[in-house]
C-alpha cells in the first residue's frame, strides 16, 4: 500500500480520491495549522511517516535533483485545473503511478501528455 501526505495547494478531496484508490493518504490540513506547513514540515513528515509527498511545488522536485531521496515526491504537473478534473485525472493514472513507485522509483512528474520517472 503506498502512504501519500497532500500539500496544502491541492485539494483535501484529493487525499480522499487516494484512499478510495486503496492509498493510505492525509493531507496536511488534517495536522493542526496544517495549512500553514512549509517544505521543511511536509518533508519530516513524509520521512517520519514513509510517505510520498503529493505536491505542485516545484521546490519539491529541485530538492530531490539536488539532494535525492527521502522523500519520494509525486509532482503534478497539470497547470490551472478544476478539483473534477484533477481527480478524474489521478483516478486515470494511478495504476501507472502505484506501478512506477512499487518499482522502486523515487519521483515521478505527471503532466497531462506524459510520466516521467526518476530512480
Amino acid at each position: 500500500m503506498l502512504k501519500f501526505v497532500v500539500d496544502t495547494q491541492l485539494p483535501r478531496k484529493l487525499s480522499d480520491k487516494l484512499d478510495e484508490l486503496g492509498a493510505d493518504s492525509i493531507h496536511v490540513s488534517h495536522y493542526l495549522a496544517g495549512h500553514l506547513f512549509d517544505d521543511i514540515e511536509i518533508k519530516e513528515i513524509a520521512i517520519g511517516q514513509d510517505r510520498i509527498i503529493v505536491s505542485k511545488d516545484a521546490d519539491f522536485h529541485n530538492h530531490f535533483v539536488l539532494k535525492g531521496s527521502p522523500p519520494k515526491i509525486l509532482l503534478l504537473k497539470v497547470g490551472n485545473i478544476s478539483n473534477k478534473e484533477l481527480l478524474r485525472f489521478i483516478e486515470l493514472h494511478y495504476p501507472d503511478i502505484f506501478s512506477f513507485f512499487e518499482q522502486g522509483n523515487n519521483m515521478i512528474v505527471i503532466d497531462r501528455q506524459s510520466i516521467a520517472v526518476y530512480r
